[in-house]
This record gives C-alpha cells, sequence and structure tokens, in this order.
C-alpha cells in the first residue's frame, strides 16, 4: 500500500534516499494499522491500541547520543558528557551507510509540524522503516492539513531504522546504536535504538537549539490554562507528579511535557503525549488511563494476552518504563488551538525523598533561575541496582539530556521573562515529610493539590512568610485547606538535629552541584540557592 501527495517521482531523493521498493506517504490511522499487523510488528488488543514490543531498547540511550559538531553551531553547543562531539566525516560516512541500507526497503514518511504557533513551528519529516514508528510521529507531533502538504518542505528530518546497525570502529559510535543530530545538514538519525521516545526527544533538542535564537524558550514542562485565562507552567522530572497535577479538571490542558514560551505566550510544541503506564489505574490516572483503551494509541511494550488481546498494564516484564502514544485530542478539557497568553504562575515540582524541602514555597526570579538550572529530586531506594537510601538527582532546566546550549542561556531567558511578565514562582515538594524515605512519609496529594489551586488562584499572596534558614526559600505561613504544621518541614521531625544534618547534607549537593554552571550566571543567580554551605 502506498500513499503520496506528490503527482509523481520520488522526492525522497533530496535526502540521498534512492532505489526504494515503496514510499507510503502521510498514510492514515487505519491504513498504519494494517500495514503494522500485515508486516507483524504488533499486535491488535482489546479495545482497539496497538501493542509493539521492542525489548532491546526499552528506553532513550543516552550514551548513544551526539551532536555533529560542524558549522556554526560548532561554537554554539555546550558541549561536554551531555552534548557529545561527532566527526562530520564519520557523520557523511555513516549517512551513506544507512541510506545504502534502504534501497530496496518499504519506507513510511509522516510531514508533520513541531510547534503549534505557525511563527515558530518547525516543519518536520520523519522517514521510518517502520510502519508504527510512522503512526508515533503521526500520533506525537502536529498533523500537517491537505493544503499544507501540497508544498511541505522540511526544516529538519529524522531518518530512523531500527534494523540498520552501526559498527562503532568504522563508524565512531560507542554501540551499535546512534542517536545523531547534524544542525548542519537538518537532519537526526537514530541507528538500531528501536525506543520510539528517540523521535520525539531528537525532535525536541532540535528545537531547544533553535527557538533561543528566536526569542522563544523551549521548556520540557506541562502547561495548562485556567477559566479566568490565566496559564501556569510546571517543571519537574520523571516521578515529581507533574503530568498528574497538571491534569486538572477545573483547568484545560495545553499539552503535557513539552512548549515554548515567546513574547505572546506559551505553546505545546507536540500533538500528542507519551505517558508512562505501568501500573496505571483508572481512579489514579483516568483521562490517561482511558486512551489505553483507546483506537489509535501505541502501547509500548506493556504486557499483552496473546489468546485475549487484554493488555496488563501491571505487567513489567520486558520494562519498567511502559508507554503509550496518543493524540492529545484523546484527552478531554484540552485547549485545542494548545496555545494560551504568558503564564501568570511557575510551578517546579521536586519529590525530596530525604523529607527536608517545604512542601510549597515561593521563589524570587533569582531562585526560580538557580533551581530551573539545577532540576533537583530524588531518586529513591531500590528503584535501580546498587540504591539502598535516596540519592541526590539533578537534570538542568529539568531536561539536561535534550538542552544543547549551555543552561544558563535558558535560565537567562526564563528569569528575563519572569521579570518582564511580572510571573509568580513556586517549588513545590512532592516529596515526604516527618522524615527521609523509610521514616517519613510522602505528602498527602490532596494536600499538594490545595496547595496548588492556592497558590494557583491568589490565595497565598497576602499570607505572611518565613525565609527558611537553610534553604533561603520563602514558606507561607499558612494554606487553604491545609493543616499548618506540615507547611515548615522541620516542624514535622521528631529529631530536629537530625533535619538540620539532613538539610545541611542537601544544601552542600546543591551547591556542588552548581559549580558547573558557575560562569554563566550573575552572582544574585549564585547566591540564591542555599543558604548552609
Amino acid at each position: 500500500m502506498s500513499q503520496s501527495n506528490k503527482p509523481c517521482g520520488n522526492y525522497l531523493e533530496q535526502h540521498g534516499i534512492t532505489n526504494v521498493k515503496s514510499i507510503s506517504r502521510n498514510l492514515c490511522t487505519p491504513a498504519l494499522y494494517e500495514e503494522i499487523i500485515c508486516r507483524g510488528e504488533g499486535h491488535l488488543s482489546h479495545q482497539g491500541p496497538i501493542v509493539v514490543s521492542n525489548s532491546q531498547y526499552t528506553g532513550r540511550s543516552p550514551n548513544d547520543r551526539f551532536i555533529v559538531k560542524a558549522g556554526e553551531s560548532a561554537d554554539k553547543i555546550w558541549w561536554g558528557t551531555v552534548n557529545k562531539p561527532f566527526d562530520a566525516d564519520k557523520f557523511d560516512s555513516l549517512y551513506n551507510r544507512m541510506m545504502a541500507y534502504l534501497q530496496n526497503r518499504d519506507l513510511f514518511v509522516q510531514d508533520c509540524f513541531a510547534g503549534a504557533d505557525a511563527e515558530f513551528r518547525l516543519p518536520i519529516r520523519v522517514i521510518t522503516t517502520q510502519a508504527w514508528q510512522s503512526l508515533f510521529a503521526r500520533n506525537m507531533l502536529i498533523k500537517a492539513t491537505e493544503s499544507e502538504l501540497e508544498n511541505f518542505a522540511p526544516g529538519f528530518t529524522v531518518i530512523a531504522a531500527p534494523d540498520f546497525k552501526a559498527i562503532p570502529e568504522l563508524d565512531g559510535t560507542n554501540s551499535e546504536a546512534g542517536i545523531i543530530i547534524n544542525f548542519d545538514r537538518k537532519i537526526v538519525l537514530i541507528a538500531a535504538a528501536a525506543y520510539s521516545g528517540e523521535i520525539k526527544k531528537g525532535v525536541f533538542s532540535v528545537l531547544n537549539y533553535l527557538l533561543p535564537q528566536r526569542g522563544v524558550l523551549p521548556m520540557h514542562c506541562s502547561a495548562n490554562v485556567g477559566p479566568d485565562g490565566d496559564s501556569a507552567v510546571f517543571f519537574g522530572l520523571s516521578g515529581t507528579g507533574k503530568t498528574t497535577l497538571s491534569a486538572d479538571a477545573s483547568r484545560q490542558l495545553i499539552g503535557d511535557d513539552e512548549h515554548g514560551w515567546s513574547d505572546k505566550g506559551v505553546f505545546n510544541f507536540e500533538g500528542g503525549c507519551y505517558a508512562k503506564v505501568i501500573n496505571l489505574s483508572p481512579e489514579a490516572e483516568p483521562e490517561i488511563f482511558k486512551c489505553t483503551r483507546n483506537f489509535g494509541t501505541i502501547l509500548e511494550n506493556v504486557g499483552l494476552d496473546a489468546t485475549t488481546r487484554f493488555v496488563d498494564l501491571d505487567d513489567a516484564s520486558i520494562t519498567e518504563n511502559t508507554r503509550a502514544a496518543y493524540p492529545i485530542q484523546q484527552i478531554p478539557n484540552i485547549v485545542p488551538e494548545s496555545m494560551a497568553g504568558n503564564p501568570k504562575n511557575i510551578i517546579m515540582l521536586t519529590a525530596d525523598a530525604f523529607g527536608v524541602m517545604p512542601p510549597i514555597s515561593k521563589l524570587t526570579p533569582e531562585q526560580a533561575m538557580y533551581h530551573f538550572i539545577s532540576g533537583y529530586t530524588a531518586k529513591l531506594a531500590g528503584t535501580e541496582k546498587g540504591v539502598t537510601e535516596p540519592q541526590t538527582t539533578f537534570s538542568a532546566c529539568f531536561g539536561s539530556p535534550f538542552m544543547p546550549l549551555h543552561p544558563s542561556e535558558y535560565g537567562n531567558m526564563l528569569k528575563e521573562k519572569i521579570r518582564k511578565h511580572e510571573v509568580s514562582c513556586w517549588l513545590v515538594n512532592t516529596g515526604w515529610s516527618g522524615g527521609p524515605y523509610g521514616i517519613g512519609s510522602r505528602m498527602k496529594i490532596k494536600y499538594t493539590r490545595a496547595m496548588l489551586n492556592a497558590a494557583l488562584e491568589g490565595k497565598l499572596d497576602n499570607v505572611d512568610y518565613q525565609q527558611d534558614p537553610i534553604f533561603g526559600l520563602h514558606i507561607p505561613q499558612s494554606c487553604p485547606n491545609v493543616p499548618d504544621e506540615i507547611l515548615n518541614p522541620r516542624n514535622t521531625w521528631e529529631d530536629k538535629d537530625a533535619y538540620d544534618a539532613k538539610a545541611i547534607h542537601l544544601a552542600k549537593a546543591f551547591h556542588a552541584n552548581f559549580v558547573k554552571f558557575a560562569d554563566g550566571v550573575t552572582d544574585d543567580v549564585k547566591n540564591a540557592g542555599p543558604l548552609a554551605k
């Protein structure tokens, strides 16, 4: 089956792709379902989702991600362990080998956009050898209209070939996998790594490089808008509650993961959601749970009964990182245009397993930049082999693996926008209270929601605040529907000396982590971190 919006000719020749067996361009979801099933790439499950598995690559491969060091980007990229340089000649050689591999094969193409704001959107062409990855691109990016497809010209091209394996000795990769971004040639190559999140985050990385040059702050965040048009942005690493807390029945969802902030306001980069679904329940996440039962959804590495075709969201036999990819239109109560005005509030979420961070605190613009660049949360004991107690985790800008520029460039943009638009900033701890993990207890979701609602509704604007002597954070002394005693974490610990020791330990970790960013920030930001050193 083949579908094309071009009357004739191989329009992929511009990418060096020739002599292919067939080209299926912009197939609709039912047609892609047929291809996936006929090609044996996946199975139709009960109630309609398509289930695929890629047991070798069940998550991103950060050690296999590179950026080609060439052209004007060579002097702009923040090179290091995250943005590893790749030789331009090696890229050309690998690219040519991959193009040769694609000859006489079936290819699937999706022409889409990244960015809901037409002024800043980037045309993206995704070329894959797998029909299910073409459906993933169709779900996750913003579909072009028929008229837009007539003269579609990609601003960037993603070429994904999960069955093509790199040769480290020849290609300069670390393994058979390679996720390589070439800003000079406007190409993202994905070899061997079958995890579809590489496509999504490859595009995100491109936007994180291009958009700051146009005055747009790219953000790894969720966003929603209230009935009065007041938008809010939620930053947070995995496990902090970003998706859960931004999904509020009283507010409309703009998007759950990637956004841009221009002078006009906030806009979603994506047209879909890529939710983690392990142990998902209809009680805790009813909207996302329903999407795992919908036609058009891709369930990646989710357990499937071969006889009944029922899915098992509790099955972690392949991976804990099971995923569902679905169009955002499957979620009720969304902003149809995926855009809203400048945010009134910014929420930075952390799950502090040490139990020493306040459940909510107000940040100055300098503190907001400090904590944005820090990107703190805690890894729990038992989540990985060898982890026996909570460990600090810092991810710059709450998305370090996808940020090609120095974190201070994003941080300075954030601080400037906060000041310009008079945005209120909050640090919210969804982690532990009354002691660390294993002694204290997780902050009750009803209290976290009450604190968030109070902040978003302006009910914390005129209450008294007290500055924390260790972290320097401004803690409200009262909050509607929240017991006063839990607002200051020290009050919840029986052993005050133990609290002080643990808090100072975490404060020192903040300072040690921030050293590598110090050359890109002003003294007022350096001094906006914890007071204890």
